[in-house]
């Protein structure tokens, strides 16, 4: 089933339910999967790596106005955006743990050939492709610049 179709599935059940924060979030999301398959150039059939890429924008953009809404102390609203990003989450594969990602990583570093810190981009290249959606972009960056680091 297309992402597009479970999550329909989904907004009609929230809709029975009368889950205001759920049908939120899966209103959001449609929002965004509706306006990727208008862009120019697309052709109907939505890919996996377009719907993971939409999932993951949906969930940074909760993770940031959460950290903000933290820091002002609105805490009404960053229990919203915490219930939409866990919404968000389910429909994204599983998160890898710091264990696991340094373990992918260790490998991609080897497959690579990188030797230190000047081989970052070539790293992060693959990084970002093969972890993606699996771990954040940012906590991805970190982990290998400390671990090309330790080797130069």
């Amino acid at each position: 089933m297309s992402l597009k179709l479970q999550i329909e599935d989904d907004i009609k059940t929230a809709m029975r339910a009368k889950d205001k924060d759920e049908l939120r979030a899966l209103r959001a999301i449609k929002s965004l999967i509706l306006l990727a398959e208008t862009e120019k150039g697309h052709d109907g059939e939505m890919m996996p790596e377009t719907e993971l890429k939409i999932l993951t924008k949906a969930a940074n953009q909760r993770r940031e106005a959460l950290e903000i809404y933290r820091q002002q102390g609105r805490d009404d609203l960053a229990e919203k955006e915490e219930a939409e990003l866990k919404v968000v989450e389910r429909y994204l594969p599983k998160q890898l743990t710091e264990d696991e990602m340094r373990a992918e990583l260790q490998k991609i570093i080897q497959q690579t050939g990188a030797s230190g810190a000047k081989d970052m981009g070539k790293v992060m290249g693959s990084a970002s492709k093969s972890l993606a959606g699996r771990a954040e972009g940012k906590t991805i960056a970190d982990m290998v610049k400390s671990l090309l680091n330790q080797m130069g």
